[in-house]
């Protein structure tokens, strides 16, 4: 049985969907730089955040109030360079999205790598397993994913989970940001 490899890959860093209170936009975007502050022996540092409509700057608390000691070296140092790899994992952090109350909005912040593997629709009578990861956690609908992947409309992908050729451990309706397999019959 044949089987290809999916890969959901970012293309740039997420907007942050939070309200501004200069303008009311709703998205900002990751400036990539950090603010950093000491007082004494304590420590503050934000993730600058953008608004996409003023251009207001908004301070997303990475922490506060830290003793300079417990903090890890290599951190403070990615703090002061503005280490972009910092940058997108502070973003993506599910606690520091908790912590500053707001939601990523991945639309336009990824693509679907299906490599250069011949489209099912060339292998008939042949079973076809397809894996699809995901290299951050990108929030995509699976049938969404298969139609893209497949070049088939979405409606038709769902007519083919209804008639039992596409089969899968998952939900394929419900958003997921974790790999799944899925397997296409004949």
């Amino acid at each position: 049985m044949p089987t290809l490899t999916w890969a959901v890959t970012p293309t740039r860093l997420p907007l942050v969907v939070r309200r501004c209170h200069r303008c009311g936009a709703e998205r900002f975007r990751a400036g990539g730089r950090f603010r950093v502050n000491a007082n004494g022996k304590l420590l503050d540092a934000w993730l600058l955040a953008h608004c996409t409509g003023c251009g207001d700057t908004a301070d997303l608390t990475v922490f506060e109030r830290t003793h300079v000691r417990t903090v890890d070296a290599e951190l403070l140092d990615g703090l002061h360079g503005n280490d972009p790899d910092l940058v997108s994992a502070l973003l993506l952090d599910p606690a520091t999205a908790h912590r500053n109350r707001y939601a990523l909005d991945w639309d336009g912040a990824w693509v679907l790598d299906a490599g250069t593997a011949p489209p099912p629709r060339a292998l008939p009578g042949e079973d076809l397993e397809v894996t699809v990861e995901f290299l951050a956690r990108i929030p995509a609908r699976p049938v969404r994913l298969l139609a893209t992947g497949l070049g088939l409309p979405r409606a038709a992908v769902e007519r083919l989970v209804v008639d039992g050729r596409i089969v899968a451990a998952v939900d394929l309706r419900a958003r997921r940001s974790s790999g799944f397999e899925v397997l296409l019959e004949p």
